[in-house]
């Protein structure tokens, strides 16, 4: 399998010279040069997470020097679960992503990208893998390649509009990992991390590697999880999933959306966003207007510039369904969410179930699952007073608020960003 810029003026590479590289010489972002088919019936023999993994995975490596290493590098990145749940609604599933270590699903690509890497770095030099974060990518990244040799991970965030836990999570590594608070919004910081991959003098003294969504080796390995997820309910009911994808820079929508052309049995899709709109106008065909990203409560999704809206225009121009959910609706749904659900949504969830709801009340019967991308701990100086209760913290979460935690400030310019780079 070969990849190509989707601005179409870069050479194709291999997964492997994806990974590397990370984003295209002309600024474009990988995509597969030829959709792979899959049937459910290519998945007569996989019932487990990792096992649909290796199946579904498979075609997007073929003939790459990490083909043949596909099924150890799942085995070591799927090592939790992503459950298809029932609520107190029958028509609701809740796809729990947030069983990883750092509570949220960026653990499963991050974690891939990780095993990918080691492998790759073997016979290569030290690396720098350098990201920037809303909220949730940053500390998954960081605990995945926390005290992997030849690697040094910086991560940088907006300072301030991230929640408490979210930062301590992002500080508590050490060792190899430094992070970076950046007095900017997360536009700032991802545009400052695009700028240094597109520059050639840095990356000629020092090699970074991608682990934002951008990376074929964080996406890819996404679209597992919705692909079992499908199956299950396929194998249950003779029926596709309907998803509702809570979203912001669109690498998790890009996958579900990708999921379902490669032929797994998925249905409607809908992306949720929070008040940052860019892409319900996008889709909406409306003219586009280059803005700040708004703060709201569901910080991982203030993206007013998403990256892989272009992987979108790519597989689905213009034919994506979208939803644009603003805090006063966020609050609603958190604040009824145990009542009418059984559940107590993280603010990014409480988007995706929100669309599904708007759906509902214009006639729609079928039954949705709402990706739950990240656990309600994460984020208790919201949830917790519209419950009215402490929400239970997952060990591996409390493991982490143990530590002491630390971020280093950082001005938002490229000039400081490459000292960093190349202390």
């Amino acid at each position: 399998m070969k990849y190509l810029s989707t601005r179409g003026k870069a050479p194709a590479v291999d997964f492997s010279g994806g990974v590397l590289t990370g984003l295209a010489p002309d600024g474009g972002l990988y995509v597969p040069e030829e959709v792979p088919v899959l049937l459910p019936d290519a998945f007569e023999q996989a019932d487990t997470l990792p096992a649909v993994a290796k199946v579904l995975l498979a075609p997007f490596l073929e003939g790459d020097a990490l083909a043949g290493e596909l099924p150890a590098m799942v085995d070591e990145a799927f090592t939790f679960e992503a459950p298809l749940t029932a609520t107190t609604d029958a028509r609701l599933r809740v796809l729990e992503l947030f069983h990883g270590p750092t509570a949220a699903f960026k653990d499963f690509g991050a974690r891939f990208l990780a095993a990918c890497l080691r492998r790759l770095l073997t016979a290569r030099g030290e690396v720098t893998v350098v990201v920037a974060t809303s909220g949730d990518t940053g500390s998954a990244v960081a605990a995945a390649f926390h005290r992997v040799p030849k690697v040094k991970v910086v991560v940088l965030y907006p300072d301030g509009q991230v929640s408490p836990r979210q930062a301590h999570q992002l500080g508590c590594f050490g060792d190899n990992v430094r992070a970076f608070k950046v007095g900017a919004n997360f536009d700032t910081c991802q545009a400052m991390v695009k700028r240094a991959f597109a520059d050639e003098a840095l990356r000629a003294k020092v090699a970074l590697a991608s682990a934002n969504s951008i990376s074929l080796g964080r996406l890819l390995p996404q679209l597992a999880y919705y692909a079992h997820a499908a199956l299950m309910h396929w194998r249950a009911t003779g029926e596709v999933l309907n998803v509702s994808v809570p979203t912001g820079n669109l690498g998790n929508g890009f996958a579900c959306l990708l999921a379902r052309a490669v032929g797994l049995p998925l249905g409607e899709v809908v992306l949720a966003t929070n008040a940052n709109r860019t892409i319900v106008e996008h889709f909406a065909g409306r003219q586009e207007v280059r803005r700040a990203s708004t703060p709201t409560l569901a910080n991982a999704m203030d993206v007013a510039h998403p990256s892989n809206l272009e992987r979108l225009d790519w597989l689905a121009p213009r034919r994506v369904t979208a939803s644009a959910v603003d805090d006063e609706d966020i609050r609603r749904t958190i604040r009824e969410g145990e009542a009418r659900f059984g559940r107590a949504w993280c603010p990014h969830t409480a988007c995706g179930v929100e669309a599904v709801l708007r759906r509902r009340s214009n006639g729609d019967t079928k039954t949705w699952a709402v990706a739950a991308t990240a656990h309600a701990a994460k984020f208790e100086q919201v949830v917790e007073p519209l419950l009215g209760h402490a929400v239970e913290v997952p060990a591996p979460l409390q493991a982490m608020l143990a530590r002491p935690s630390k971020a280093e400030a950082l001005a938002p310019d490229d000039a400081a960003l490459h000292q960093v780079l190349l202390g």
